[in-house]
């Protein structure tokens, strides 16, 4: 029969429990309401306000943009670097520890259980030499006697066995809270890791670019060069028959050395690029030369570049997705610290078993159990948690307010290379149009010479101005290439 002493401790147990699965569902501090609004500052519909008239597609862009310069070489370039690259593979390391932290911080929601187990073998010291001096004043009977009662008994042996269990409650979620800023700070490394992937993708094409520019343009130099040198010849032979001067010859003399020392800063230039490229694809310097030595042609630029819109340029950044999620990472801190202002309920469980047999240690009566909720609430810490709270808004203060900035400089840098890209398509044009002239210069004055009406200097000089408008376009294609590439690295694209 119940009694009602009986059932007020259990009636004391049943409200305990209803009131701790109702605080369970409590969480204190702020819920995250997402990233705060940052003005595009877009005054042609959704589209980029530098954004140049013609060359340009709102379209989707691909993710591997420089698959659409038609490249083998640079594809196999770029691949081995998201490889091999070591700046990646740290990334990824601080990725995995991330996520660990995360896996952590969850497995701090759960009980913690122990076990412990220990076998004592004792045996009594013998303290027949301590009575030694009492034996000799009796007889030997009477001594041995004596001595073997005072000898040690055999060795005793124990055996004990026990479980040690505790539970945090959270009741006022702050370890929610916890877990849930671990889990945005994992994001946020994981869209480093993103970001690394960008830049390292952009990275590997510049300097492919720039090797390809250098050994163009070292070719054309060594044409140059030659026919420099061929002036030269003709200058000093029409000097030995009088009709140049020294001074003629001196002057092209000058043009020939200076021709000459354009030469070495390109192969240094080309040394620099190939070992470059050679330790971004996690290789030792040189480690491309038999590879990448060969002069070719630059890549192809596409017709059209696709942009797509600022919209999907701040969702696909992942600088921009890192700093989203440091805010929400901070915003939880907030929760996590003001759960500190109210108690905290630990239950903490003891089962064990003890005896002097192995065997014993399954016998009922051998157990031991002990439970107890404990209770701790720092009721007078004189402001510090308070304080530590207020640390906590203002973190996410200063973490929404460089979201902000970030979303502002990805605008700049996608509207700036979006400017650089529609004027250096115009260069280039110009350049194109300036080389054409210089064809047909050569052309004309190639005919003027074999029908005996321009000398062979004439001809030389104007072959000279072709080469210099073939560098000047070559490079100036090289500088639309790499604008290109950084075009697609302020567009966030380039990572997997």
């Amino acid at each position: 029969m119940t009694t009602p002493e009986s059932r007020t401790p259990r009636a004391l147990l049943l409200a305990l429990l209803a009131s701790i699965t109702a605080l369970s569902g409590c969480t204190v501090g702020p819920d995250y309401r997402g990233a705060p609004n940052v003005p595009t500052g877009t005054t042609h519909g959704n589209a980029f306000v530098r954004a140049p008239v013609t060359g340009i597609a709102t379209t989707p862009a691909p993710s591997q943009w420089w698959t659409t310069l038609h490249d083998p070489q640079l594809n196999a370039l770029i691949d081995a670097a998201l490889a091999h690259n070591q700046n990646l593979q740290a990334a990824q390391a601080r990725l995995r520890q991330s996520r660990e932290q995360l896996q952590q911080q969850r497995a701090k929601a759960l009980p913690s259980v122990s076990v412990d187990a220990a076998a004592v073998r004792l045996r009594e010291p013998d303290t027949s030499l301590l009575q030694s001096s009492q034996s000799s004043n009796n007889n030997g009977s009477q001594s041995g006697q004596a001595t073997g009662a005072s000898r040690g008994r055999g060795p005793l042996q124990l055996y004990t066995a026990d479980f040690d269990a505790s539970w945090e409650l959270d009741l006022f979620g702050g370890m929610r809270r916890a877990t849930e800023s671990a889990s945005a700070q994992a994001d946020a490394v994981e869209a480093d890791l993103a970001d690394t992937q960008v830049s390292l993708a952009a990275e590997v094409a510049q300097a492919y670019i720039g090797l390809r520019d250098q050994q163009q343009r070292l070719v054309l130099a060594n044409q140059s060069t030659e026919l420099a040198q061929k002036t030269l010849t003709l200058v000093q032979q029409r000097r030995a028959r009088g009709v140049a001067s020294d001074a003629d010859v001196e002057r092209q003399t000058t043009q020939v050395e200076n021709t000459r020392a354009t030469l070495i800063p390109l192969d240094e230039q080309i040394t620099e690029s190939l070992d470059q490229l050679a330790v971004l694809t996690g290789q030792a310097p040189g480690a491309l030369d038999q590879e990448l030595s060969a002069p070719k042609p630059l890549p192809t630029l596409p017709a059209s570049v696709s942009i797509d819109d600022p919209a999907t340029m701040l969702r696909q950044r992942p600088d921009i997705r890192a700093a989203e999620r440091r805010l929400a990472s901070s915003n939880a801190q907030i929760g996590q610290h003001t759960a500190d202002l109210f108690p905290k309920v630990t239950l903490m469980g003891f089962l064990g078993s003890t005896g002097i047999n192995p065997a014993d240690l399954a016998k009922k009566s051998a157990f031991t159990w002990l439970g107890v909720p404990y209770l701790q609430w720092d009721v007078f810490d004189f402001g510090r948690t308070r304080s530590t709270v207020r640390q906590a808004e203002a973190s996410r203060d200063e973490a929404a307010a460089k979201y902000s900035q970030t979303v502002l400089a990805a605008l700049q840098d996608a509207n700036n290379a979006l400017s650089r890209y529609g004027h250096q398509r115009e260069s280039v044009a110009r350049l194109q149009q300036i080389e054409s002239s210089a064809n047909r210069s050569e052309m004309l004055m190639h005919q003027r010479y074999d029908a005996g009406a321009s000398s062979l200097i004439d001809l030389m000089d104007t072959q000279r101005t072709q080469f210099s408008a073939q560098q000047n376009l070559v490079e100036g294609q090289a500088d639309l290439l790499k604008d290109f590439v950084s075009l697609q690295k302020s567009l966030g694209l380039g990572w997997q």
